[in-house]
């Protein structure tokens, strides 16, 4: 992960990492640090709303000229919004460079919020609401969220609801963007065989005169959400269930030991423990898998499952019986290693999609002011002990911190 950064004098961050000479595409990402839950009461959906906004017109380009302009030279241009983040990210060929900066800092810094396509996307939106809930699997991701954090941002959906989003006005927007959208508030990155000189000269010439406001006052939680268990009819005919708990946050000393856990209870692997143990041997669901998320405060543990209505308790069950392995039981030396190897290879495998390995610098770079080589990372999954696994996992896996939540088909009278 080998990377330089420079500061501009109007608080932009640049990131720049080489690729190999030979390489001829450039991957591109600007990261603004705002996300879903930075938005006001009021304004739940808009960091969403706002990022497809940036690409229904400019003050010279309407939607099809922003479309096409990297599409018909062979490039690629996307975005997406999370809880914390909002990113617009490009690929295309290094002969393309200053047409994508140019292009994205158009949208960025001249976007103009055509009232016409605004009503236009608030129907799309609301289509992607409701195309959203006929997704079970998704949706339970968000109502756990809501249900650990009930009075606060982290647990909206990043969609927002459609009455909500049918009253954003155009003034609303333009009143967002002037909050977040500042050069304090960004991080440019660019991973290129071409030099970080040309990739610079081109952001300070389309980004450098742009200025900005501070950077509105972050809310931090305080205390603990309490502990539930809900269960809601759906129109289903499978059960979608989630186990969980607020978990430890990006600045957590025991960060890296998290991860690993969770690699090793239910990760991306066949291998993980929920999956075999649940799937594979006693065939009790299709999908089974645990997921950590870790914000700048807080951070979300998560078990989910779907199966049968008839296979739910038991499934429930064995996902607890394997909660209390690891709270009880401590890893052997062979089980330990061939834990770190899966998660140091799954590590290493990331680094073959350069676009994505960008974005998580510049992430990194935003959380902790830097960005672990894969060495240092590799030091830090190496240096976990079974004890610290054992430990941590049993603080954190009691029965009683644990919500849940299931949705269950419907009864048809």
């Amino acid at each position: 992960m080998d990377y330089t950064t420079q500061l501009l004098g109007n608080g932009l961050r640049t990131v720049y990492k080489s690729a190999e000479k030979s390489n001829t595409i450039s991957h591109f990402c600007l990261l603004i640090n705002s996300g879903a839950r930075d938005e006001r009461g009021w304004e739940i959906g808009m960091a969403h709303f706002t990022e497809h906004m940036l690409f229904k017109g400019t003050d010279k380009r309407n939607t099809i000229q922003i479309l096409k302009r990297l599409e018909v030279a062979g490039g690629e241009l996307n975005a997406f919004t999370t809880k914390e983040y909002t990113c617009i990210y490009a690929s295309f060929l290094n002969e393309h460079l200053q047409r994508a900066i140019e292009l994205i800092a158009d949208m960025v810094l001249n976007s103009t919020f055509p009232e016409a396509e605004i009503e236009r996307e608030k129907s799309v939106i609301a289509d992607e609401i409701e195309s959203y809930q006929d997704i079970p699997e998704e949706l339970i991701q968000d109502e756990f969220d809501e249900l650990l954090f009930p009075s606060d941002s982290l647990g909206n959906s990043i969609l927002g609801t459609k009455d909500g989003i049918s009253l954003f006005t155009r003034s609303q927007f333009l009143d967002y963007m002037a909050r977040h959208y500042i050069p304090s508030n960004m991080t440019i990155g660019l991973s290129s065989a071409l030099a970080e000189k040309t990739f610079v000269n081109y952001i300070t010439r389309y980004f450098g005169e742009s200025t900005g406001s501070s950077v509105p006052e972050r809310t931090i939680l305080t205390g603990n959400p309490p502990i539930l268990e809900r269960r809601i009819g759906k129109p289903i005919s499978q059960v979608h269930g989630m186990i969980g708990r607020k978990a430890l946050s990006l600045h957590d000393d025991n960060r890296t030991t998290m991860l690993l856990i969770n690699n090793l209870l239910g990760g991306p692997g066949m291998s993980s423990k929920l999956n075999l143990e649940i799937r594979e041997k006693k065939g009790i669901c299709y999908t089974i898998e645990s997921n950590y998320s870790a914000y700048r405060d807080t951070g979300i543990f998560s078990v989910y499952f779907g199966t049968e209505a008839i296979k739910a308790e038991k499934c429930i069950s064995l996902i607890n019986k394997e909660l209390k392995l690891l709270q009880h039981s401590t890893l052997s030396s062979t089980h330990l290693h061939q834990a770190k190897q899966r998660f140091k290879g799954q590590i290493a495998l990331a680094e073959e999609s350069r676009s994505s390995v960008l974005i998580s610098i510049c992430k990194s770079i935003i959380d902790y002011g830097q960005a672990d080589t894969i060495p240092e990372l590799f030091k830090k999954v190496d240096a976990i002990s079974a004890t610290d696994i054992l430990n941590l996992s049993g603080d954190f896996f009691e029965s009683g911190l644990l919500s849940t939540l299931i949705f269950e088909p419907q009864d048809k009278a």
